[in-house]
């Protein structure tokens, strides 16, 4: 079903749908704000002469774009996944900036925060033995 609804520049506009209420932008709008939102992530390393990257540091920005890519997919803040989490808001900004890698211990406080597993390997990558 296609609604087509005259877009007024000046305020926002919102629908109510199911109880929920969603705000409504023009496409350009939301392709600008899609396209900031996946430019937040860190990038990965600069390659060395042959092509690879540092493994330590792509393994970093690895895990900082999959609890990015996770909380924002949950519809958390940061301070609401550090809240869940148990750790400082400030932490989880540097985390998910690629600036400071995680120890195991908050990598699963973060998994649990989030019900899912962050690791870049994804939830094979640790089984009960």
């Amino acid at each position: 079903m296609k609604i087509e609804i005259p877009f007024v520049e000046s305020a926002a506009q919102t629908v109510t749908l199911g109880g929920e209420r969603f705000v409504i932008v023009p496409e350009s709008e939301y392709r600008r704000l899609q396209a900031a939102a996946e430019g937040q992530e860190p990038p990965l390393p600069a390659r060395d002469k042959k092509g690879n990257y540092p493994a330590a540091e792509a393994l970093q920005v690895s895990i900082a774009r999959s609890i990015g890519r996770s909380r924002r997919a949950r519809g958390l803040t940061q301070a609401e996944l550090a809240r869940r989490a148990g750790i400082r808001p400030e932490t989880l900004n540097r985390i998910e900036q690629g600036k400071h890698g995680p120890s195991v211990a908050t990598l699963e406080r973060l998994e649990a925060a989030l019900g899912a597993d962050t690791s870049p390997r994804g939830p094979t990558a640790r089984r009960k033995q």
